[in-house]
């Protein structure tokens, strides 16, 4: 069974929401941040960096939220994808996690680059439910579980970008993101 590591609060539950999406069975592994569990040899085992999530699956371990989430598209979602959508999907992936979180949230950054990196996706948003058009996919996990993250940890003001409130608001209303991120919203 494959199995996620995670600490409370932590960046897991990006993965966990989606291997609920996908309905796989799975085993959550919570570890004791402040105890350091993340830092004893067992885990340092699968993940050296010492760093949450990560996971096993049989004999295969991973680490690295936006490489578990491409990982588990392909693999488990029941859409075969061509060399192109694979690449689309990378995309949205390392948007998330290397340009739309630091822009956002590092408040050095924040200034500037989140009215360039919001606009794009409210415009995208004003044309499609989802950002791959009209059917939920990984990038919407790796997107919208950042932009998700905006109102709990910055409350930021985001009145200006309503598509991009209403996509938030439509994922947040996932039963799978419910039973993932629910403690975030």
């Amino acid at each position: 069974m494959l199995k996620l590591y995670g600490g409370a609060r932590s960046r897991a539950s990006i993965i966990q929401w989606y291997l609920e999406e996908l309905e796989i069975p799975y085993e959550f592994v919570k570890l004791d941040m402040q105890a350091g569990e993340h830092l004893q040899p067992e885990f340092l085992a699968i993940n050296p960096m010492g760093k949450v999530p990560a996971i096993t699956d049989g004999d295969f371990q991973l680490w690295e939220s936006g490489a578990i989430l491409l990982y588990l598209a392909d693999k488990y979602s029941k859409k075969t994808l061509s060399p192109e959508e694979r690449a689309i999907y990378s995309q949205w992936s390392l948007f998330a996690n290397a340009t739309l979180g630091p822009g956002v949230f590092l408040e050095a950054n924040r200034e500037k680059e989140m009215p360039r990196l919001i606009n794009p996706l409210n415009e995208i948003l004003a044309e499609q439910p989802f950002l791959m058009g009209q059917e939920f996919t990984v990038a919407d996990v790796a997107v919208g579980s950042i932009l998700n993250y905006i109102p709990i940890m910055l409350k930021l003001d985001l009145s200006e970008y309503p598509n991009v409130t209403n996509y938030m608001t439509k994922l947040s209303q996932r039963p799978a993101f419910q039973k993932a991120m629910g403690i975030f919203s």
